[in-house]
């Protein structure tokens, strides 16, 4: 559990009427992470552009095929083992280079801890299929960075909308104002915001 994290309830219950009522919804649940860098991603790839309930689906079969989800395992993997788990050629070339680059230490995975946030995103964009988008939620549930506002996100444009605009649409502006009250703990806010759609929690 991220150190900060009570710190940054206490934060938004009193700075946003929103947080202060979503906040107590969701007891002692908190942000985890899963510890691994190479899984964080590859299950970010995976569920990109589908439902959390199809990623989570399509992953359970993709992780059964190697005996240990490690970048060595997955280049052994045959394609079309991983198109019947549900992969498309598309996300699977994308999970092959994620594991080359991991293979060949052609990432500065070690380093990732200290740099700042815009340094690991520059890093992993390098990478082919994945954008800002997955590299936020790398921050988010990997790296446990505290004020990542992933602007790309439907869920969390559309829990700003339910939560702050009645249901209306809601622009990338829009969202900024209502997110300037929850700095510098804009990821916890949006966990909560994510919640308030669907109480089970993501987890990447």
């Amino acid at each position: 559990m991220p150190d900060y994290w009570d710190d940054a309830c206490r934060h938004l219950t009193r700075r946003d009427r929103v947080m202060k009522r979503l906040i107590p919804q969701f007891g002692d649940h908190r942000l985890a992470s899963r510890g691994d860098a190479f899984t964080t991603l590859a299950r970010s790839i995976v569920g990109q552009q589908i439902s959390v309930k199809a990623a989570q689906t399509v992953w359970d079969r993709f992780a059964l095929l190697p005996k240990k989800m490690t970048p060595a395992n997955v280049l052994r993997l045959k394609v079309d083992d991983m198109r019947t788990a549900g992969l498309s050629a598309r996300k699977i070339e994308y999970l092959v280079d994620l594991a080359l680059h991991f293979d060949s230490e052609s990432v500065s995975a070690d380093n990732w801890h200290a740099m700042d946030d815009d340094a690991v995103i520059a890093e992993l964009v390098g990478i082919r299929g994945i954008g800002r988008w997955t590299a936020e939620m790398f921050l988010i549930f990997h790296l446990m960075r505290p004020n990542v506002l992933p602007l790309d996100d439907v869920g969390l444009i559309n829990g700003i909308s339910k939560n702050y605009f009645s249901g209306d649409p809601v622009s990338r502006s829009d969202a900024r104002e209502v997110a300037a009250a929850w700095a510098p703990f804009c990821s916890v806010a949006t966990w909560y915001i994510w919640r308030s759609l669907d109480p089970l929690p993501v987890a990447y």
